[in-house]
């Protein structure tokens, strides 16, 4: 190919690529990442936890009335991470079986294909996919991930008997992060 050629081919990809950028723009750019969450709830460590309660898939759960530690994920089925992070969730359940209630809550109004809306079902198959045998809960107001989400799934909270937040945090958490938080919770 000669120079000319060279040159108009360049100058055609240039126009090519602005007006994608310029697509791009006008569609309102980046979207939301699977991992991010729509809210941001006022529940700190060090505070009182936020009362609540909540049907699970195995029975009901009520803050109120526990006196063990709890141990609280707010989740979405559609997230990767809260996918992922079931089967430590899972491990440290059969480790404090019967001495820390574990409960998982939806939080996102979206369902595991990320496009429906969320449903009772759509926990049930959250479950069933990732193997979860701790408890979880369908919250369709998302009054709960108002009060404890931070930001992002999962997010995980600890709980101590004495209803004070005594671990917060959000994203895929390493087992050994998790068991410290719990051990510090039951020595509360």
């Amino acid at each position: 190919m000669n120079r000319r050629t060279w040159i108009l081919i360049t100058l055609a990809v240039i126009v090519v690529g602005a007006l994608l950028a310029w697509r791009y723009a006008v569609n309102g750019g980046v979207k939301q990442s699977a991992s991010q969450a729509p809210v941001a709830g006022s529940a700190a460590k060090g505070q009182t936890a936020p009362e609540f309660s909540a049907a699970t898939d195995k029975g009901f759960f009520d803050l109120a009335k526990t006196r063990k530690p709890v141990f609280l994920e707010v989740f979405a089925t559609w997230c990767p991470h809260c996918q992922r992070e079931t089967a430590i969730i899972d491990r440290l359940y059969r480790q404090y079986a019967g001495r820390v209630d574990f409960i998982g809550v939806s939080g996102s109004d979206r369902a595991m294909d990320g496009q429906s809306p969320t449903s009772e079902q759509d926990v049930l198959n959250f479950a069933a996919v990732t193997h979860a045998q701790y408890p979880l809960a369908y919250d369709g107001s998302l009054q709960i991930a108002r009060e404890y989400l931070q930001g992002a799934f999962p997010t995980l909270v600890v709980i101590a008997p004495d209803k004070k937040i005594t671990y917060i945090t959000t994203g895929e958490t390493p087992y050994g992060e998790l068991d410290a938080a719990i051990r510090s919770a039951l020595a509360h």
